[in-house]
């Protein structure tokens, strides 16, 4: 009878031994990431911009990457969406404070890729940046940027894995890993205001 005992006690040690490395081995992804990110935008009375309106129209599965660049001393705002629109906006005075006092950052390496989901309508906001790829502490740093094509899926041409921007950024294919950097997210519709922390 003790040796039944001991027996089924040594099985259950070994089970939950199993079962704890088991867990250690598994990658637990936060929702949003806590990176820097910072990103306020009028599209309601300021800026007016069409290209960022279809990404912030709910449903439409339209994504748009957002950079900056500058040109002759001005800075602008570039928009691409996945419908192949694209424009270029100057900062309002309100977004040279904003970028002046460090509270314009987009993402981990300048560029983000916005967008309302087709599946549950939900808006998102990823860093543009291959999360399997890209490397913020690397040195030299390099780039890994995601394409985006007309259906909602991202593209890193050097893993090649593919992301689901439509379901949360999670891999639509290659080999496993982290699914899309996301940030939080908000917006009052196509020509309101969008929030990005």
């Amino acid at each position: 009878m003790k040796h039944k005992g001991l027996g089924f006690l040594l099985v259950a040690g070994l089970l939950s031994m199993t079962l704890l490395s088991a867990c250690g081995d598994m990658q637990i992804q936060s929702e949003f990431s806590t990176a820097p990110c910072s990103l306020f935008f009028d599209n309601q009375t300021e800026h007016q911009d069409a290209t960022l309106a279809q990404a912030m129209t709910q449903y439409s599965g339209v994504f748009t990457t957002i950079t900056t660049t500058s040109q002759s001393g001005a800075q602008y705002f570039v928009f691409v969406n996945n419908q192949g629109g694209s424009s270029r906006v100057a900062f309002g005075a309100k977004d040279k404070l904003r970028q002046q006092s460090g509270q314009l950052i987009l993402g981990l390496n300048g560029g983000l890729i916005v967008g309302s989901g087709n599946l549950r309508g939900e808006f998102y906001a990823y860093d543009r940046e291959c999360p399997n790829c890209f490397d913020s502490n690397a040195l030299p740093l390099h780039s890994y940027p995601l394409k985006v094509n007309n259906i909602g899926i991202a593209s890193c041409s050097h893993c090649h894995r593919t992301y689901d921007l439509n379901n949360g950024g999670i891999i639509a294919s290659g080999n496993g890993g982290k699914k899309m950097t996301r940030f939080r997210a908000v917006t009052t519709g196509a020509y309101g205001l969008l929030s990005v922390r």
